[in-house]
């Protein structure tokens, strides 16, 4: 019997290291929790036998869109106005052109987000667009349909949930679309949410409640399936001590966390507070700086990025005060940047990109010092690197750039362990 039992075991390990996870929107998923519970080839270990094993050629600059992988595909947008998609796999060489782009017509921004086969992503002409994601059998393919916004879509991303699809634009509106689209090839919201500012922050939802930042420095919740009407007002609001740029929620057990211009990461009760405007549970202090970021939250603690360059982590509780100090801070390489994109957490590390050439990893359970140097460090050809990492199937993907490239400036980085 022993002799069975064995084989049986090793084949059942066998087939759990062999199951795909997807990242299919920015921050992983709708809570943007930033987190890959499933991931078990990259750890602290061996994290520094990362080596870059391809890159995506894209013809225009990566700036704050970061990569979806669904399947075998690899999404990510660029400034060119072109959606670009790549084999997850790679193509077998150093570099490697996109399976096919889908085309938006102006810059994006904005992540994709990919669900039930359709893909979604914001642009700066007015529009939310919808692609097949299995593409249209050719190169270049038009949109299924487009929903139409007051102003640009900028950095905020789509997300999806409840048959809707929630999308913040520049005109200071949450939009909600169908996300099986409308019949016709340009959509009308199904409704929207009205904040005091622009919204570049992307919004997450958590049991039927969607959150979103705004410029004006609030954090709105409203319901997510609306409220009978075209226009709906919000559930309630928070003030922070600052604007909110691009820095998104993320919901974990019950609290919502965001960061604002005020150089602090705030922590709210996902349920409000039975009022109209709500005060926060705590808020952590950064450096000096603004906090753009958006906070991952995994194992008990919360990681966000800051304007001085450094990771921060905190207990995700709160430390029993209104105002928290770091678990640990995370420095840098010593070279000057900001942390624009928000950190990715898989199998106990941290993965940033920095505004500095530089895409970092660290022990995400610090190093028993306050300041902690990164595991890992890879060097980029731009200081551009505002996307968010996506860490899926022992493979670390994060959008780049090469400024000495004229023709393919963008760059998708695919990192893998060396072999």
């Amino acid at each position: 019997m022993r002799h069975i039992i064995l084989p049986l075991v090793a084949f059942f390990l066998l087939s759990v290291a062999a199951i795909a996870v997807d990242w299919p929107t920015y921050h992983m998923d709708a809570q943007h929790t930033g987190t890959n519970p499933s991931e078990n080839t990259i750890n602290a270990q061996n994290v520094i036998f990362l080596e870059k094993k391809w890159e995506g050629l894209l013809r225009g600059l990566v700036d704050f869109s970061s990569p979806a992988i669904v399947g075998d595909q690899v999404f990510l947008g660029a400034n060119d106005g072109l959606l670009y998609v790549f084999p997850a796999a790679g193509c077998g060489q150093d570099f490697c052109q996109p399976a096919w782009t889908g085309e938006a017509g102006g810059e994006i921004f904005s992540s994709p987000a990919v669900a039930n086969g359709i893909v979604y992503v914001g642009s700066n002409n007015r529009h939310l667009f919808a692609f097949d994601a299995s593409g249209c059998g050719q190169t270049s393919c038009q949109p299924l349909w487009r929903g139409t916004t007051g102003q640009g879509i900028l950095e905020s991303s789509p997300v999806v949930a409840g048959g809707l699809v929630f999308v913040g634009s520049y005109d200071g509106k949450l939009y909600a679309f169908k996300a099986a689209g409308c019949g016709r090839k340009t959509c009308s919201p199904v409704w929207t949410g009205t904040t005091g500012d622009h919204i570049t922050s992307s919004p997450a939802v958590a049991h039927g409640v969607v959150y979103v930042g705004s410029n004006d420095g609030k954090l709105y919740a409203f319901q997510a399936s609306g409220c009978g009407n075209s226009q709906c007002a919000p559930l309630w609001t928070a003030t922070l001590g600052g604007p909110i740029f691009s820095s998104s929620p993320a919901i974990v057990n019950g609290v919502v966390y965001i960061g604002a211009f005020d150089s602090r990461v705030h922590a709210f009760s996902a349920n409000g507070c039975g009022q109209a405007t709500c005060t926060e549970l705590w808020s952590g202090v950064t450096g000096d700086q603004f906090v753009d970021s958006t906070p991952a939250v995994s194992q008990g603690e919360v990681y966000i990025g800051s304007g001085d360059g450094m990771v921060y982590a905190f207990p995700a509780a709160g430390c029993g005060h209104k105002s928290c100090q770091p678990d640990w801070i995370g420095e840098g390489d010593n070279f000057v940047g900001t942390l624009l994109g928000g950190p990715a957490v898989a199998n106990g590390v941290v993965y940033v990109g920095k505004n500095a050439e530089e895409v970092l990893a660290y022990n995400a359970a610090g190093c028993g010092r306050k300041l902690c140097a990164p595991l890992w460090s890879s060097m980029t050809e731009d200081p551009i690197v505002s996307s968010s990492p996506a860490v899926v199937n022992g493979t670390l993907y994060i959008g780049t750039n090469n400024s000495f490239d004229g023709q393919f400036p963008g760059r998708l980085s695919v990192y893998t362990l060396r072999n």
